[in-house]
């Protein structure tokens, strides 16, 4: 690397303008014969530097544009700097800050006190500060001030390493902890199939290979399609679906021939409360193991998800998380700080981004992890789940007439669980237990929150009147998605949250 130098630091050998050489402890200073006899003729001062020209001749945009109207350089904060470039980029070549002569006339020293050694150009000074603020801010120059200092006695820094340590703390309850744990039991899924590959994460449910992931993730498995599993210790398997749940949007799967996993830890999702920190791990964008934190937003939302096009379009109540959730994420786990399971990420508001407006950032969705088990034992044992019956349906078109808000019910299945409350078409229901419904779709997600035949109470206005019935839901085999009916008849979707 070229050692850049100040234009009147001349170092040992080195000739000066009067052919001198510089020895011993001249290496600072230069050292000529006094003849007093000898008029000295006058010096001019050195013509002041040009305006937008560094000290050392530069011209400006070396280090970036001139900041100002008033010209001058910039600091090597900026230009070559800004864009990653090693700080020695840019430099003048050698020679640039070669030694300027003394004016014409005899080979006499500077106007100065008398003496072995003479008095240096006063004007020199700026400069020389100059060099060495620079030097402090811009790395490569510092070399060359380093000129300017008696390196006999200048110390070399040494840069010693501390003894490796352990910063993060790692014990359950922090995020480092729950990274690790939940990255032992995330594994990576690819479904290649005619119409592409899908990409999203998974559960390990057991040593020897089920995996819990989104219904969403699998779903276009066909006769053509494979299913590809990467799990933490690099090893790949080959996969098979053993059950699907449309109306949760949940899947198990299989790997083959597959031992020794290590199994999730799975939470109670009923203790969970808004501002408790959550962690998820997953695979956005195909990023194997990669790690996000934020916090529960809210505990009981509506969610209607389905792809790109509005279609498919499934309703579940989920978690609300403002931890970051991309593609590929979809079927990981949603962790509390004791690295357990309390959901699987699932869906993701953006807003209308995907209609050339806002953006919309930090509104996950994830199945709570209570919900999810329910299902999973069920796809294990039986290889199908199922879901709770109402027995009526409604549009989210439809309001009422009394000016309540709530979901407007057009039909009742005449030998269903509505109907064996009291329940009748005209109906509004504006609660199921302790939770308000505003409009179908929160009907449909609140009732898919219980289990088939459990005893819910229902709260009803009818003519203007509300009161609460009890009723005991229906059972059915979940072989379709719940879906948020555009019409009376249960008919066509209304769009919803793209999966991640």
């Amino acid at each position: 690397m070229t050692t850049d130098r100040h234009p009147d630091n001349h170092v040992l050998g080195e000739s000066t303008p009067d052919g001198a050489e510089i020895s011993g402890t001249q290496q600072d200073s230069h050292q000529y014969p006094i003849t007093p006899e000898t008029p000295t003729p006058p010096v001019s001062p050195p013509p002041p530097t040009a305006v937008g020209t560094h000290p050392y001749g530069q011209q400006p945009g070396t280090w970036g544009p001139a900041h100002g109207s008033g010209g001058g350089f910039t600091s090597p904060l900026s230009g070559p700097y800004a864009t990653g470039h090693h700080p020695a980029a840019g430099y003048p070549p050698a020679g640039q800050y070669a030694a300027e002569p003394y004016p014409d006339g005899p080979a006499t020293p500077p106007p100065g006190p008398a003496g072995p050694l003479a008095t240096r150009r006063p004007s020199m000074k700026p400069i020389i500060a100059t060099a060495l603020i620079a030097g402090l801010i811009g790395g490569a120059v510092a070399l060359g001030g380093n000129a300017l200092v008696d390196h006999t006695t200048a110390t070399v820094p040494q840069l010693a390493a501390p003894p490796a340590t352990t910063a993060a703390d790692v014990h359950p309850g922090s995020v480092t902890y729950a990274a690790q744990a939940a990255s032992k039991f995330t594994a990576d899924i690819e479904v290649a199939g005619a119409q592409g590959t899908a990409v999203g994460s998974g559960i390990v449910l057991s040593p020897d290979g089920y995996v819990l992931t989104n219904n969403h993730v699998v779903s276009g498995v066909g006769n053509t399609s494979a299913i590809q599993v990467t799990t933490t210790d690099q090893k790949t398997y080959r996969a098979s679906v053993v059950g699907t749940s449309p109306s949760y949007d949940l899947a198990v799967i299989k790997l083959q021939n597959a031992a020794g996993l290590t199994p999730a830890s799975l939470g109670n999702s009923d203790g969970l409360q808004v501002g408790q920190q959550v962690v998820a791990v997953g695979s956005p964008e195909s990023l194997s193991n990669t790690v996000t934190s934020g916090i529960i937003s809210n505990l009981s939302r509506t969610v209607t998800a389905g792809d790109e096009q509005g279609s498919a379009v499934a309703v579940y109540n989920g978690l609300q998380t403002d931890t970051p959730i991309n593609p590929g994420n979809s079927g990981g786990p949603l962790v509390n700080l004791s690295g357990q399971v309390i959901g699987v990420n699932s869906a993701v508001d953006t807003g209308q981004a995907s209609q050339g407006g806002v953006q919309a950032y930090g509104l996950g969705f994830a199945i709570p992890i209570n919900t999810a088990r329910r299902v999973a034992n069920e796809l294990l044992a039986d290889g199908h789940a199922t879901k709770p019956v109402l027995g009526v349906t409604g549009s989210l078109s439809e309001s009422g007439t009394s000016g309540v808000e709530g979901a407007q019910i057009t039909n009742v299945s005449g030998d269903g669980a509505a109907a064996a409350a009291g329940i009748k078409p005209g109906d509004m229901i504006t609660k199921v237990g302790d939770q308000r419904v505003t409009n179908y779709a929160d009907l449909m997600a609140q009732i898919l929150t219980h289990e088939p035949g459990s005893t819910v109470p229902i709260t009803v206005s009818s003519g203007g009147q509300e009161h609460t019935v009890t009723v005991k839901l229906g059972s059915a085999v979940d072989n379709t998605q719940t879906t948020v009916p555009s019409n009376g008849n249960g008919n066509g979707g209304t769009g919803g949250l793209p999966f991640p």
